[in-house]
């Protein structure tokens, strides 16, 4: 390992994407309550940085261990900078939300505070107060002989100072928590004269402090923001007399009540209260961050919907993967090929629907997932439950140690164990990181096994917003060994070698490295070497040093880096054969894919991990080679698009600048709505429909695709005609002949043709010509056509 000064330090580094987060929130191009979204992530960014991070740093300053800082920092200077790092980016923050405010004021939209209301206002504030709010407040009087009360992690709370007008020497202190856990923050005020407006709970309760302090005789109220942000380190308890789940339940609970990191408060709150504040939590001034008038701009991730369509991204809607139609099963589908997903552009439902498949199927025997976050009413998890109840066996991997779902994922534990399902508390000394999810049929004489490897969580929530992937496989050199590593979860003594899947701790640094080293011997031999390399976080000091080895030895390096980054990118020899981008859009980039020149023959891989130490030393991950071409295919497109990128991308360079990656290629790259594109091109069948609308039949069938989620391209032949042209395409499509398309109960046939001599030919020119002859409704899908009567025979041509 080189010196770790050769390094970006990794906090430093952390805090610059959080400042491309920043940047989204800025850039007038962004949709406007697209850009509050943004700020909202920016703070909730910062919250968990604070809880682990900088809690990190701090007990290294506390313990004089300056071990594992990257760069050439010691803890103490390391602490400062974060500080006045964080300070730089929460005015910034300030900043931006003003503007936001100042646009949304021009689109008739106001957030307003208690200053503003109008006495119609007033009376409507007053009255929510009452009914929703102040049962939810418990407001506790300030004295230097009383404890100071244990502020939670998090919250939002108003600091206040009461006193008289008269007597403005004689006050007295007191605090309110802002309950925004058990109500909105935000209540959306009755519109007037086409004007919107919302305000704060915050200012509510400002509003309404004669109400919280009835007994006191005051008339003047200041009230200031603060939140104390702690530490999140779980400290698990040794007693052997203890299951793990009571272990972890306790040090829940402790790090609820963990050592405050840091105190934002409202800049305008006046020194003597806040050195009281200080002097009674017992906190040191440099763990103190001023800030503006609201704290927790986290919740605007969950803004009111006030807006008009044009002040939000367009949704895109999820394309169904073309190998996967409604109504079939997916396991026969993977018999005969795998299947990709890339999520937010393809729906989480396929699996869903797998799971669905395989809790009914006679044959299915087993079904294997490895967990690591799920959704609150999680699908997936209700799936489970379902198989077990159809008397399959259920084996869950639950990592109790999932950072910040601990309490969720002890839940789904006791669940699932309640129910009968195998329940796997992760695995001794270990994370499990990996995304696994593992199916086990009888087949002919034997059992055939089925296997999921992903990239991202199996959370339905997450893969609205996530980029990730997931590879669906009957493929026996995958699939077998997901089942071998489910065996190794149930017996960690036995731990067999993979030939297909690179699992962590055990094979993974060393697979990269050796495929890095290949590319390096390629390079010296004179032949052309490169690697791409895409994930969400490059730290491990070993794994930058042999990409910036590489990069001397003339293997072209791309890297497609979201978050963290540990490597100086403009250093002699390296900025010659070395790119580094980090792309911040409307989803989250998470997907890690390595794709590796290999001299000529292309090697192409999926993880669930990230070039950390964390990953790579302390963590069950699996990366999962890529087999099938047209699926490398599509992988590498997404690569060559986000490479192409010169809209969201940013240069990742030594300064941490954040510099727009403006290239110029002959037009405008966006790589996520480009990507889309391409997915959708490859992917959705857009069926045409013949439709009448006043026959029923054709009504059905219209409905029938409707509500199985296909693009309808409507034609009202009776209305707009069809060409002789169309009707020989349905022919051709149908296997049908002219006269099965005739409408035989018409009176115009029975009038005009029943018993007239007539050709293919002829019978084509009149239903030409005579439209309303053609039986209804005839539905294609571009190399199929089927007349659907009744609408399910649709399925045939899907």
């Amino acid at each position: 390992m080189g010196k770790t000064d050769s390094y970006i330090n990794r906090e430093i580094s952390w805090l610059s994407f959080n400042a491309r987060v920043l940047q989204e929130a800025e850039d007038p191009t962004v949709p406007l309550f697209e850009r509050l979204r943004f700020l909202g992530i920016f703070s909730n960014n910062l919250d968990e940085f604070f809880r682990v991070r900088v809690a990190s740093v701090r007990r290294m300053v506390d313990l004089g261990d300056d071990g594992s800082i990257l760069g050439n920092f010691t803890p103490e200077e390391l602490h400062e900078e974060i500080h006045r790092v964080v300070i730089s980016h929460q005015k910034k923050s300030q900043e931006i939300y003003r503007k936001i405010m100042a646009e949304m004021a021009d689109e008739n939209i106001f957030i307003i505070d208690e200053t503003k209301l109008t006495s119609e206002q007033g009376i409507f504030v007053k009255r929510y107060f009452n009914e929703k709010v102040l049962p939810n407040l418990v407001p506790i009087m300030l004295a230097e002989d009383h404890k100071f009360p244990y502020l939670r992690d998090r919250s939002v709370y108003l600091a206040i100072k009461l006193y008289r007008a008269l007597k403005p020497g004689k006050f007295a202190y007191a605090l309110v928590r802002v309950p925004s856990i058990t109500l909105t923050r935000f209540l959306v005020l009755p519109a007037r004269n086409n004007k919107k407006y919302i305000i704060l709970l915050d200012d509510i309760i400002r509003y309404c402090m004669p109400d919280i302090f009835p007994l006191f005789k005051y008339d003047r109220y200041e009230a200031y923001t603060i939140k104390v942000t702690r530490d999140a380190e779980l400290n698990i308890d040794d007693d052997i007399s203890k299951s793990f789940i009571e272990k972890m339940e306790l040090s829940l609970k402790r790090r609820k009540v963990g050592t405050p990191v840091r105190l934002l408060y409202d800049s305008n709150i006046p020194e003597d209260f806040l050195s009281f504040i200080l002097k009674k939590m017992n906190l040191d001034p440099d763990n103190t961050v001023a800030g503006g008038r609201y704290h927790n701009h986290k919740d605007f991730m969950n803004f009111p919907e006030v807006g008009s369509v044009h002040h939000y991204y367009k949704r895109l809607t999820p394309v169904r993967h073309r190998n996967l139609p409604p109504h079939d099963s997916i396991l026969k589908k993977l018999r005969q090929a795998d299947v990709m997903l890339h999520y937010p552009y393809q729906s989480f439902s396929h699996f869903l629907d797998l799971l669905r498949e395989a809790s009914i199927d006679p044959k299915v025997h087993e079904i294997g997932i490895t967990i690591y976050r799920v959704a609150d009413n999680s699908r997936v998890v209700n799936a489970l439950l379902n198989a077990i109840r159809n008397g399959k066996r259920v084996t869950v991997v639950i990592e109790l140690q999932a950072r910040f779902d601990e309490e969720a994922n002890i839940y789904w534990s006791n669940k699932l164990q309640e129910e009968g399902a195998h329940v796997i508390n992760g695995v001794p000394g270990l994370k499990v990181h990996s995304k696994l999810a593992w199916i086990q049929r009888k087949e002919g004489n034997g059992l055939r096994n089925y296997a999921y490897v992903g990239t991202g969580n199996f959370h339905e929530g997450t893969a609205r917003v996530y980029g990730d992937d997931g590879l669906l496989t009957a493929d026996p050199r995958i699939a077998d060994e997901v089942a071998r590593l489910f065996g190794f979860f149930k017996h960690n003594y036995r731990n067999d070698q993979y030939k297909h899947l690179i699992v962590s701790p055990f094979s993974m640094r060393n697979f990269f490295v050796s495929m890095i080293d290949k590319e390096i011997e390629i390079a010296k031999s004179g032949k052309k070497a490169y690697m791409i390399l895409k994930m969400n976080s490059l730290i491990d000091p070993g794994m930058i040093d042999k990409i910036a080895e590489a990069a001397r030895a003339g293997v072209k390096v791309q890297l497609i880096v979201r978050g963290i980054f540990g490597l100086k990118t403009e250093e002699e020899g390296v900025r010659e054969n070395l790119e580094a981008i980090s792309i911040v859009d409307k989803y989250l980039e998470h997907s890690r894919i390595f794709l590796f020149g290999n001299d000529g023959e292309e090697k192409m891989f999926i993880s669930s991990a990230d070039w950390m130490p964390r990953n790579l030393n302390r963590r069950i991950e699996v990366a999962c080679p890529i087999y099938d071409l047209d699926i490398q295919d599509e992988l590498k497109q997404m690569l060559i698009l986000q490479l192409k990128d010169n809209a969201k991308s940013r240069i990742l360079d030594n300064a941490l600048s954040n510099r727009y990656n403006h290239k110029t290629i002959g037009g405008r790259y966006r790589s996520q709505e480009d990507f889309y594109q391409y997915i959708k091109d490859k992917h959705q069948v857009i069926m045409k429909i013949y439709h009448n609308p006043r026959c029923s039949k054709s009504r059905a069938g219209l409905q029938f695709l409707e509500e199985n989620g296909y693009p309808v391209d409507i034609v009202n032949y009776l209305k707009d005609g069809i060409s002789e042209e169309e009707i020989r395409n349905i022919i051709q499509l149908t296997g049908m002949s002219a006269f099965d398309l005739v409408r035989t109960q018409e009176e115009l046939y029975r009038t005009e043709f029943r018993d007239k001599p007539m050709s293919e030919d002829d019978w084509v020119k009149a239903l030409s010509a005579n439209p309303k002859l053609l039986k209804r409704p005839i539905v294609l899908n571009g190399t199929k056509a089927v007349l659907a009567q009744p609408a399910e025979l649709i399925d045939k041509i899907l």
